[in-house]
């Protein structure tokens, strides 16, 4: 504890910090929406949203939330890296579903699924009826 109280961590400014990125708002996220412009600032919002989810998906994964499984039927690089992990389109098909589903999410880079992989996927709690990427279901 410091002289003005407790003191944050690296982890915790930086998570504020994006935080205010992603919003536009506070000094960093105006400045960063002014140098970037529109179409760039909807690319690190989409980009900071991607990085959130995976630990929301850690968070429920932790607190025993159920996983449904899933199977791999197209998977497309978007140029996108998050943490030097990639961020892809893909399209999968639920188990006992009516229709493919489509997520945009970050990948390990060293467990990229490929077309036929059997991967599991979380309700997202934000938003019904939707899913979350929970893996491939094997500890990294």
């Amino acid at each position: 504890m410091g002289i003005f109280g407790r003191r944050r961590s690296r982890e915790e400014r930086a998570a504020g910090i994006a935080g205010k990125v992603a919003s536009g708002k506070g000094f960093y996220g105006r400045t960063t929406r002014a140098f970037l412009g529109d179409q760039d600032f909807a690319r690190v919002q989409q980009s900071i949203g991607a990085y959130h989810s995976g630990l929301d998906v850690r968070q429920l994964l932790a607190a025993g939330a159920p996983t449904t499984p899933a199977v791999v039927v197209s998977i497309t690089d978007t140029g996108k890296l998050v943490n030097f992990d990639p961020v892809v389109d893909l399209v999968l098909q639920v188990s006992g579903g009516t229709g493919p589903v489509a997520l945009q999410t970050i990948v390990s880079k060293l467990r990229i699924p490929r077309t036929g992989d059997q991967v599991l996927l979380i309700a997202d709690p934000g938003r019904p009826g939707s899913y979350l990427y929970a893996g491939d279901g094997v500890s990294p």
